[in-house]
């Protein structure tokens, strides 16, 4: 499949080629596991704590740094996708959505759970792109415990289990 997944940076230090194949490769895994056929393009954005605070105030109106925010580009439920009617005509690709991830906070997580810094990030990048999908997480309910059966399912997937 032929997604275009992109990824960028817009704070120094935290622009790495090898981080960016490994999220490209996590997002495409977690797309093929929820049986997104279509050929679709997602943006990432690598950014600080500074950085994701600025767009979490700007965006959600919520004045605090974060790990990963989603940007959606349809309102999906679990399991459904957009078609073919929904892909840009000039890419022929399904713009799925944005998400943005502090690498920053990532790297306080990861060694807050006692995990590597790469599970971490890769963690995010496939909460993310569910988010996109439409899951969500709202609730401590069956929509949560969905979501986070899903995300177990696809880093095992990834070798990068807990």
């Amino acid at each position: 499949m032929q997604h275009t997944i992109s990824v960028t940076s817009n704070r120094k230090g935290v622009n790495n080629p090898t981080l960016a194949s490994q999220l490209r490769r996590t997002v495409k895994t977690a797309l093929s596991a929820e049986g997104m056929d279509l050929p679709c393009e997602i943006n990432i954005l690598l950014t600080d704590d500074d950085g994701i605070h600025e767009i979490n105030r700007e965006m959600r109106q919520v004045d605090a740094p974060t790990d990963v925010l989603s940007f959606p580009m349809f309102d999906l439920a679990p399991g459904e996708h957009p078609d073919e009617m929904d892909a840009d005509p000039d890419t022929d690709r399904i713009p799925l959505g944005d998400m943005c991830i502090s690498v920053e906070r990532a790297q306080a997580q990861a060694q807050e759970y006692g995990h590597s810094f790469l599970r971490e990030i890769c963690y995010l990048a496939v909460h993310s792109t569910l988010h996109l999908l439409g899951y969500d997480h709202l609730d401590e309910g069956p929509m949560k415990r969905q979501m986070r059966e899903r995300e177990e399912t696809i880093m095992t997937t990834l070798n990068l289990e807990r």
